[in-house]
């Protein structure tokens, strides 16, 4: 970067990176899992304070903490821009994921670790690693005469969740969020080292299917052979969701699309989704079609008698949480009919079933032609010296960037972030590089420069 006009800005960046770390550790220590089933609301609560806190450090105006329709809280601040600029919505959000086990963790899931040249922590690349990029790059502009656009920030307190909370406050309150571009900070390069910007992302619906057959559970040994199970018969059902080579198999939806576009070299996804030797990829086509242009069905979990300590008895209720990933040109709401209808009809001997709707996210596929595409490319490049700007697919969902399209179709949006493969974002031993938190943020201060610049006149 020294032989570039950028270098100042790359210094600037290069400098905070303590400071950003000692930042993610202290966001990183708030177990803000938006469940409180599982942990307690205050650490939410806490993590949003201390978002809106660093947000009124940096000068930003009308910081407020949002209390949400689903019970949870984002987080919203402004800070203007020069007269004339245009205004760009950056988002991240401070909920993670449930650690899983946590005796599976290398280091404490909730304690920024470094290890082999990575920050382990949960959250510390999706996506409280998000909000750090952002406030490290407009730290970055504010040291070399300023930041050139307007900005706002949100910071989203339930994403993991999928209860649509801040789609639900934007849509009551549609000009807090407008803005000219969106930037979301929740996607990842498609491997470290290579600048990539995300096109399109699969929508999402979960449901619970029950399967009741027997007034209470019965001795296997007196009943069993005549009287119907439900588990069997919930097992028959789930396996019915795939065809032989594992392909999804919901009655009704396409299973065949192609992805034009990067491809994911299979050897490569073996080893990035740590595939056992032996042990075949389901599905078929290439792997870029499996995993973003194609539905995939995902049993989350079943409610059954643990092995230990499981009685002779033949299962009264059985149910599920199924998971339904829906690629680009699938309606959301036609899959999740089609789902529920196919689990309805693949229950066997009779049994009662019942479906129930529990989150749902339309897909999204933005516009790479964009004005704003062009400049995150030239940052990109600059950033990332050597690489051109990929575009990708992402198989995960972000169901407000939908909202944010349907409130403001004329705004471009752009998927970058920090959750790269190795990143092994919502599994156990989480991790960000501190070296894509650094090429990142310069980047997205590069860009604010780039689109001010081709915004202006």
């Amino acid at each position: 970067m020294e032989s570039t006009p950028f270098a100042p800005l790359a210094e600037s960046v290069a400098s905070l990176l303590p400071r950003a770390k000692a930042e993610l550790a202290e966001l990183v220590a708030f177990r803000s899992v938006a469940d409180p089933a599982q942990f307690p609301r205050s650490e939410c609560e806490a993590a949003a304070n201390w978002v809106a806190e660093a947000l009124t450090a940096e000068g930003f105006q009308d910081v407020a903490v949002l209390d949400t329709p689903d019970g949870t809280q984002s987080v919203y601040g402004f800070l203007p821009g020069p007269e004339g600029a245009p205004t760009v919505l950056l988002y991240a959000h401070y909920d993670v994921q449930p650690p899983l086990e946590e005796s599976a963790w290398l280091s404490p899931p909730f304690e920024l670790t470094e290890r082999d040249g990575r920050w382990y922590g949960r959250g510390a690349a999706d996506c409280k690693g998000g909000l750090i990029m952002h406030l490290t790059a407009l730290r970055a502009l504010k040291a070399n005469g300023g930041v050139p656009v307007g900005v706002k920030i949100i910071a989203e307190g339930s994403e993991e969740q999928g209860t649509g909370g801040l789609e639900r406050y934007a849509e009551e309150h549609p000009e807090l969020l407008a803005a000219d571009t969106i930037v979301i900070g929740d996607s990842g390069n498609f491997r470290v080292g290579l600048p990539t910007v995300t096109a399109t992302l699969r929508g999402m619906t979960l449901v619970r299917v029950q399967v009741d057959t027997l007034e209470g559970n019965l001795h296997s040994g007196q009943f069993g052979g005549a009287a119907p199970d439900a588990l069997a018969a919930l097992i028959r059902v789930l396996d019915s969701l795939r065809a032989d080579d594992g392909s999804t198999a919901v009655e009704g939806l396409d299973s065949d699309a192609r992805w034009e576009g990067l491809q994911y070299p299979e050897e490569d996804f073996r080893k990035d989704a740590k595939v056992l030797d032996g042990v075949w990829l389901i599905g078929s086509g290439t792997v870029a079609d499996r995993i973003w242009a194609r539905p995939a069905v995902t049993v989350l979990g079943v409610d059954c008698p643990p092995v230990v300590g499981a009685t002779p008895s033949v299962q009264a209720s059985a149910r599920a949480l199924v998971s339904l990933r829906v690629p680009p040109g699938t309606d959301a709401d036609e899959a999740t009919e089609r789902l529920a209808a196919h689990l309805e009809s693949k229950v066997p001997w009779g049994a009662r079933a019942t479906v129930e709707q529990l989150a749902q996210g339309q897909p999204f596929r933005a516009d790479t032609s964009s004005p704003a595409y062009t400049a995150m490319a030239a940052a990109m490049q600059a950033a990332y010296p050597g690489e051109e700007m990929q575009t990708a697919g992402q198989g995960g969902s972000i169901p407000l960037c939908n909202t944010l399209a349907e409130l403001y179709p004329e705004a471009e949006i752009l998927l970058i972030g920090l959750s790269e493969p190795q990143a092994q974002i919502h599994a156990v031993n989480e991790s960000v590089s501190p070296e894509e938190l650094e090429r990142l943020s310069l980047a997205e201060a590069l860009f604010l420069v780039n689109y001010a610049a081709s915004q202006a006149g």
